[in-house]
């Protein structure tokens, strides 16, 4: 067991690209979540969890077909099981992500990014 605090900064300064969620840590079987984001995602839901966002740094607006949710830095919001949604930022944002351990990121295993853990 690691005794040393994650640096969310530091971790987020390892990597450049954008949708691939990195692992910086895990409890309870969920993984714990940086990532940055820039232009739009796919549209996609999760059947069987509830999907986590907080902003760290930037605007990300979550869209959803009832309306959309925007958050800034220190925001979050959490989209309920089931519901579609499709993540957009206009500019580089860092988001910090908290979902059970093997969730795919766009809810189909077959089209989900790599989870790699730095």
């Amino acid at each position: 067991m690691s005794r040393q605090p994650v640096n969310l900064a530091e971790k987020l300064s390892l990597f450049s690209e954008h949708w691939s969620p990195k692992v910086v840590g895990s409890f309870n079987g969920h993984d714990l979540m940086v990532v940055k984001v820039k232009g739009e995602f796919t549209w996609h839901s999760h059947p069987d969890t509830d999907d986590f966002f907080q902003v760290l740094s930037g605007r990300l607006t979550i869209r959803m077909r009832d309306g959309d949710v925007t958050l800034g830095p220190g925001e979050i919001y959490v989209v309920p099981k089931g519901v579609e949604h499709c993540p957009v930022a206009e500019t580089e944002t860092h988001v910090l992500l908290i979902e059970p351990s093997g969730t795919p990121n766009t809810g189909d295993p077959e089209t989900a990014a790599q989870k790699t853990e730095i």
